[in-house]
């Protein structure tokens, strides 16, 4: 076997100055490294026409140079059509300039096997490219990786054009009794009636998950319990999911790869970091129908037996474009998240810049979670959003849609409440979002020690604080539309708003609610721009505030 050799990727200080709060060594990322002998597809029979199906020759490349050690397995220029291919230790799969892998919409082609999704065991379609247990390996040069996934997916009639639904429909498939969705296959719609038809159970045999075998859509590439890997240069592209899913890895570096799924892409993810440790994201790009770059650790009790936080992350100069979240931690994040740092990362029209979720029945710690130079523009929803009430629906309300407010009730504390501790976030600059800043905690467990500082928001609501304990804003300019109140404070304490500043004219600048706001200090702040500076509701009164 060939002897590994590393090389370290990231400095130990790098936020030493960037980060007020923090104050020691970022975690080291190893990256792999292999022997320069190369292997290219066409000479284990692959054919670049775009009609030949290379899964056996390509996967025939891989296997040869695992055997011999491992080294380069070479696509050249040209368009490979393939099923499946499964990466082997050693092996860096190089896709030359002009190079696509382009997997086929062929459903009989992609096997169900045991895997993992949204959190839980379940059975899935093999992903087009996956590696289990595998160590050094890496999927580099500058080709693209494209999953064929609107073969695979659903979407809605209010997702697409009058023109595009209409081919749609006449493509074949099956529309919802509303007329409202269309489905890829009859086996798609069967599934889409049930609740996680998926999760592995005794009662369910092989028959059955055939039943519903095409609403089991795979990750485009899926790696589990790897360690030493090295995704770069590449666009992986049209996921019939989630687009990259590292699951319990340790040692990953993704850098200077463009992620990308249509903006309506169902659980189009650009890339889902599950119970890894040491991790680098750097130079990237992310285009995503769901979330862009999102930790997650496991769904529920699923999620605590296995107790793997995603742990030592590091984020940086990175871009995401469409998305439903800039950077996401959640909502499966049952394992916990912790010792995450992002810096200089732009969020161009995502539907919530920087978006931490969770809800109750999760359990699980998220710390340590320190953020910087921000920039974000065009944010549909929120800049920033810690929200304990996830409900599993898109941030932005489609045209019409009505949603009725969570229910907000006191319950016990125990394994399965989540808590969200110990963020720093800073110099966060935002031009446009529907509001600056949400924050919203249980009553049995607030949202807690947070820093929120040096930061200009342009947006149409200000601070929205539930539920919230030990909160800091310093030196934020809110520049809001709505400004009735700038601050809305409902049962939160032990909060500091030092110099908050508004617009000219706002209506009301502080308003406090609830008999359970208290030590509530405002210092360094000029509230003479707003026509009134505070006011008390629903039980809380001038003893909750104390200004400086």
């Amino acid at each position: 076997m060939m002897k590994r050799s590393f090389s370290i990727v990231i400095g130990a200080f790098f936020f030493l100055n960037v980060t007020a709060q923090f104050k020691g060594p970022l975690p080291q990322i190893i990256s792999p490294k292999f022997k320069k002998d190369t292997l290219s597809v066409i000479k284990t029979g692959a054919v670049p026409d775009g009609n030949t199906l290379n899964t056996k020759s390509i996967n025939a490349a891989i296997d040869a140079m695992n055997k011999k050690g491992g080294g380069v397995v070479l696509v050249p220029a040209g368009l490979w059509l393939t099923g499946p291919l499964v990466l082997k230790s050693n092996i860096n799969l190089y896709l030359a300039p002009g190079a696509t892998l382009l997997f086929t919409e062929d459903k009989n082609e992609y096997p169900l096997v045991t895997s993992n999704w949204e959190g839980l065991p379940q059975m899935r379609n093999q992903s087009p490219i996956s590696a289990t247990d595998a160590s050094n390996i890496a999927i580099t040069g500058h080709g693209i990786i494209d999953g064929n996934g609107s073969a695979w997916r659903a979407i809605g009639k209010d997702r697409v054009t009058e023109n595009q639904w209409k081919k749609l429909v006449a493509s074949g498939g099956v529309v919802s009794e509303d007329q409202r969705t269309w489905y890829p296959s009859e086996k798609y719609y069967n599934g889409s009636k049930m609740k996680n038809p998926g999760v592995i159970s005794p009662e369910k045999d092989a028959a059955f998950y055939e039943s519903v075998k095409d609403f089991l859509r795979p990750n485009l590439l899926a790696l589990a319990r790897c360690k030493y890997i090295l995704l770069e240069g590449v666009t992986f592209q049209n996921s019939p999911a989630w687009c990259l899913h590292p699951l319990m890895c340790e040692n990953l570096t993704v850098r200077s790869v463009h992620v990308k799924n249509p903006w309506n892409a169902q659980n189009g993810d650009g890339i889902d970091v599950e119970s890894c440790k040491n991790v680098l994201i750097e130079n990237s790009v992310f285009d995503a129908g769901d979330d862009g770059i999102c930790m997650k650790s496991g769904r529920d009790a699923e999620g605590r037996k296995r107790g793997m936080p995603t742990e030592n992350v590091i984020i940086r100069n990175c871009t995401v474009y469409a998305a439903h979240g800039g950077f996401v931690i959640g909502s499966e994040m049952s394992g916990g998240a912790r010792n995450i740092y992002v810096s200089n990362c732009t969020f161009d029209g995502s539907d919530i810049g920087l978006r931490f979720k969770t809800t109750r029945g999760r359990g699980g710690v998220v710390e340590n979670i320190f953020i910087n130079n921000i920039y974000m523009k065009d944010i549909p929803g929120e800049a920033i959003l810690f929200d304990m009430y996830y409900m599993a629906r898109d941030p932005i309300a489609a045209a019409g849609e009505k949603r009725a407010l969570p229910k907000v009730e006191l319950k016990p504390v125990d394994e399965t409440t989540p808590v969200f501790k110990n963020f720093h976030i800073s110099n966060v600059y935002c031009n446009g979002a529907a509001k600056g800043i949400f924050v919203r905690g249980l009553p049995e467990m607030h949202i807690k020690d947070i820093v929120l500082e040096n930061m200009v928001l342009q947006a149409k609501k200000g601070f929205d604080v539930q539920e919230a304990s030990g909160i800091t804003f310093r030196n934020i300019k809110m520049i809001s539309d709505d400004t009735n109140p700038v601050v809305d404070v409902i049962q939160s304490d032990n909060l500091v708003f030092d110099n908050i500043s508004c617009k000219d004219g706002s209506e009301l600048m502080f308003r406090i609610n609830g008999e359970k706001s208290n030590n509530i200090q405002i210092k360094n702040t000029d509230a003479s721009k707003a026509k009134e500076k505070i006011t008390y509701e629903l039980g809380a009164t001038e003893k909750s505030v104390t200004i400086k």
